[in-house]
């Protein structure tokens, strides 16, 4: 990756003074692929898109040494669909990632702002074989939607790593006028990681209500809380790393649908207020790839009893450290008028069967 100061970025005039000081890493990555999607109302679709396996992004990083083992810390992240250069999300600038903070090597890190949740973090980093991408992630049947991914206006306090243990706090204001809970969301994590054994076990409570408003005159709308509690554990055997994760979805928004309805239903699918998600999963290294492989169950335990399994197989070939091609298929099978739909990184899909080919470089 390519380092450099801070004053480069701004003003050469400071570069002397800076550089002592400050770095800042430019870093990104570009995901491009062919996607086949087969099975919703819309018949086969057929594409090149962006974000198949990871999302193409843009970033920077960087640290400021205060002294005594302390540090100034930010990141500042944007995505873009590199099939057409356009924005990931329009009208954001930083859409991924955008914060400040403070990382003492004894006290912890502390930080501030647009950041990703402990849920989500332990679905791609530790649950899911194909990290969260290509046809098979785990997103398609796991409560990824919306704030469980990232969540804006946020303070995340990460302790140091005790003997492998470490824990992670965050609360996210929902800074909803006339209101101090409205909006927010916070959440919780206990991590383990040492050797082989990498183990987090989080907790996700998500505030659903709106405050009333004058201008326009609305009034205020109160819901049940979304609540996620997720155990994700993985165990590299060397000949195979194996991979596990059970969830428990309760209320309005734990378990929102990808797709409202892909499959053209007379009526449409309802989002589950209390489920429960199983994933099993391997990667083997053979020469310079890696082989995945996946079974997720979303299991609905409300009246409608819309559950869903997907089965999931891919390759990863890497030719080199930054560069790597990669394959991968998909396919759920959907009961009782559930809706659920083959995505990947950065898209949800149409329908419930999808074969993934692209190249996935980072820099």
């Amino acid at each position: 990756m390519k380092k450099l100061t801070l004053a480069a970025l701004i003003i050469g005039g400071f570069a002397a003074q800076a550089q002592a000081q400050s770095n800042v890493t430019i870093y990104g990555l570009v995901d491009v692929g062919v996607v086949s999607e087969r099975g919703g109302a819309v018949g086969t679709v057929t594409k090149v898109t962006s974000g198949v396996g990871s999302q193409s992004r843009l970033g920077f990083r960087g640290n400021e040494d205060l002294g005594n083992g302390l540090s100034a810390i930010f990141q500042l992240e944007t995505g873009f669909k590199a099939d057409d250069g356009a924005l990931d999300s329009a009208g954001n600038i930083f859409n991924r990632q955008a914060f400040v903070g403070l990382k003492s090597k004894d006290a912890g890190t502390l930080t501030l702002g647009r950041q990703y949740t402990m849920l989500y973090n332990a679905m791609s980093q530790v649950a899911d074989p194909f990290g969260a991408g290509y046809a098979g992630s785990i997103k398609n049947l796991f409560p990824a939607a919306g704030a469980n991914t990232r969540t804006s206006n946020a303070i995340v306090y990460a302790t140091p790593s005790m003997s492998g243990f470490s824990a992670e706090a965050l609360y996210s204001l929902g800074e909803q006028a006339g209101s101090t809970t409205a909006g927010r969301q916070f959440g919780f994590g206990l991590n383990f990681a040492q050797d082989a054994l990498n183990a987090r076990l989080v907790y996700n409570n998500r505030n659903n209500d709106t405050a009333a408003t004058v201008s326009p005159v609305a009034p205020a709308k109160l819901q049940d809380t979304g609540r996620n509690t997720l155990f994700a554990v993985n165990y590299d055997f060397k000949v195979v790393k194996a991979f596990f994760a059970y969830g428990s979805d309760k209320g309005v928004n734990s378990a929102a649908l990808p797709s409202a309805n892909a499959f053209g239903y007379t009526v449409a699918p309802k989002p589950s207020l209390d489920s429960s998600d199983l994933l099993v999963g391997a990667q083997v290294p053979v020469g310079n790839g890696i082989i995945m492989a996946s079974y997720i169950r979303k299991d609905d335990k409300t009246n409608f009893n819309q559950d869903a399994d997907q089965w999931a197989v891919g390759y990863s070939h890497l030719l080199s450290k930054r560069t790597n091609l990669y394959v991968a298929y998909a396919k759920i099978k959907n009961k009782n008028g559930a809706g659920y739909t083959v995505g990947n990184n950065n898209e949800v899909g149409t329908g419930d069967k999808a074969f993934n080919a692209g190249i996935r470089h980072s820099f």
